[in-house]
Parts: structure tokens; sequence; C-alpha cells
């Protein structure tokens, strides 16, 4: 079985912008592309699990369009990191300080003085991880940091503590990524 990690088409935003927990559209355009490349390799029957923010609900209705045979579920456990006052914001405007503030406490730190902390995403994904079925394979239509966090629960890592321990190979707009379910280690 296999975890399809996929990340929702280039968002209709300005380049550079925050935009972890904001509900911002993805360009049609791209989401359609996305949706036609996906629904030509995704084995039959698979079930698709998207995050509520319209970008990715986007993509997975238009797949589901392009593919009936695919069930559609959404779960708010695969919504991107909400980074507080950061939201909406260009990240060159985020001070060096406030950066800091985060990376000093990665784990626990409210990201933009009231979002979330690292430890509460990582335990979100590994939940929904955690519930997986045993077949068929599974499509999740999400955002970057909730694929990062899965490799991470993948590979055996429920918690995270210091900001060079994230990934940092991440999968562009519209792409995607698998993962073997079969060979998942025991949490640690």
């Amino acid at each position: 079985m296999k975890l399809w990690l996929v990340r929702h088409a280039q968002v209709l935003a300005e380049p550079g912008t925050c935009y972890g927990a904001l509900d911002v559209a993805a360009d049609p355009e791209s989401t359609r592309q996305c949706a036609l490349a996906l629904a030509e390799v995704l084995p039959h029957s698979a079930a698709v699990q998207t995050s509520p923010l319209q970008r990715c609900e986007q993509l997975a209705q238009a797949l589901i369009g392009l593919r009936p045979d695919l069930t559609l579920q959404i779960d708010a456990r695969l919504q991107e990191m909400n980074f507080g006052a950061w939201e909406g914001r260009p990240w060159s405007d985020i001070t060096r300080n406030e950066f800091d503030a985060w990376t000093a406490n990665f784990a626990g730190h409210p990201v933009g003085g009231h979002g979330e902390t690292v430890s509460d995403l990582m335990t979100r994904v590994a939940e929904a991880f955690d519930e997986l079925p045993a077949k068929p394979d599974t499509v999740w239509v999400t955002h970057a940091g909730i694929i990062r966090a899965a490799q991470l629960v993948h590979g055996g890592i429920r918690q995270v503590n210091r900001a060079d321990q994230w990934p940092q190979d991440g999968v562009a707009c519209g792409q995607w990524r698998t993962l073997e379910l079969s060979l998942i280690p025991p949490p640690q």
C-alpha cells in the first residue's frame, strides 16, 4: 500500500506571502493540469483525503471529476500549519527576532505569537497517519508542511525538537511523492 502525498497547485497569492492556514484559492489551470496527471497514475479505487482549505479541495474535486472510482473525504488534520500573526504577511517582513523565537523552541513555540506549534502539527499528522486504512492506496491532497510531517512520521519520528531536524526537501505545488506503508518502522 502507498500513501500519495499531493501538494495543491500554485496559489493565487502574491509570491513570497505566508499563507499557511489562510484559505486562498489555487490557480484553476494549474489545478486542472495536476488533476489530469494524477488521474493517470493513481490506482483504481484509491481513497482521497483532502485538507478543507479551498486550494486542496479544488484539486480533490477536479480529481474526483476525472476519476469517479475514487472516494473523497475531508480531513481537517491535513490542513496546513497556522502561522498566527504571520498569516498573509510577506515572509520578508517577518523579523529575524520572530524567527529566532520560533527556532529557539521549535517544538513548543506558537508560530506568529498565537499560531500552531510544531508539536501540535506533528501530533495531528501522526493521528491521521495512524488511521490510514490497510487497503487501498490513500491520497492526501494537502500542503508542504503536512507532507514534510508525514515523511517524518513515516520514518518513525513523531516529534521534532530542533529546526534542523525539519525536512528541507519539499514537494513543489502540483507535485507529489509516495510512501510505501509496508515499510513503516515502529514509533519512537
